[in-house]
């Protein structure tokens, strides 16, 4: 677990935050109906190598892409390929960079044309749901208050948590200790220190929150086809309370 000990590490982190979003800004402007999902990893490629940054999925055990996309009932880990987008979908778009040293990563579920009713509730849900655990990421806190904060909002409205995947501590390294979990119970896990910095990403399903990895052994499906939505921010927790540092 990387706990930041100065401004300097933190303000390194803001930076690849902020290029991550701009990196969601640029595909946003092409999700069009008619598009491929390899254009637009093909445009975050080039985005990223132009700022000097690396894609941290590219070669991630195997990985062979650079953006992470999910459309409809793909929940996570979607290889973008010669699929195009069609009016109607959601779009889930997991964009991490290392820039300087340092990870930021972030997830959007973007809406494609016109979308029915319920895929607009669901990605309205998922988004305050990560939101609620944000509000939970400070000081003193133990780590699970901000997994119970998710999870009860989404279930409140109908909706289901994934489980089989998780957030986690962010630092030099994409993928570092604590996991988080986006389900269970208050007051349990290490407490939240000044210094942490965590990927909140809750992945939410209209149906059961079981899922399932297809054939090419990293889309990650729901197992009753439901859609899935997720929303992801690098957070950090600082003594004035949560900082989201995958903003602009």
């Amino acid at each position: 677990m990387i706990i930041l000990k100065s401004k300097e590490e933190l303000l390194l982190m803001r930076e690849a935050g902020r290029l991550v979003t701009r990196a969601h800004a640029l595909i946003q402007e092409y999700l069009k109906p008619g598009i491929k999902t390899k254009e637009l990893d093909e445009l975050a490629a080039s985005f990223i190598e132009k700022n000097k940054a690396q894609s941290t999925f590219l070669g991630y055990r195997g990985f062979p892409a650079h953006i992470c996309i999910a459309i409809n009932e793909e929940v996570v880990h979607g290889i973008p390929g010669e699929r195009r987008l069609s009016n109607g979908d959601i779009i889930g778009i997991d964009i991490g960079v290392r820039l300087n040293g340092y990870c930021g990563d972030r997830a959007v579920t973007y809406s494609v044309g016109k979308v029915i009713s319920r895929a607009r509730e669901l990605l309205k849900v998922t988004e305050e749901a990560l939101d609620k655990g944000i509000e939970k990421a400070v000081v003193g806190n133990r780590l699970s208050d901000i997994s119970h904060a998710i999870q009860s909002h989404v279930e409140g409205r109908g909706f289901s948590v994934v489980r089989d995947y998780v957030g986690h501590g962010i630092g030099q390294e994409m993928h570092e200790d604590p996991q988080l979990p986006h389900f269970g119970s208050p007051g349990r896990g290490p407490r939240l220190k000044k210094g942490m910095v965590l990927a909140i990403e809750p992945m939410v399903n209209v149906g059961d929150f079981r899922v399932k990895v297809k054939g090419d052994n990293w889309t990650v499906v729901t197992s009753d086809g439901s859609l899935s939505a997720q929303f992801e921010h690098t957070v950090a927790i600082t003594e004035k309370g949560p900082w989201i540092l995958t903003t602009l």
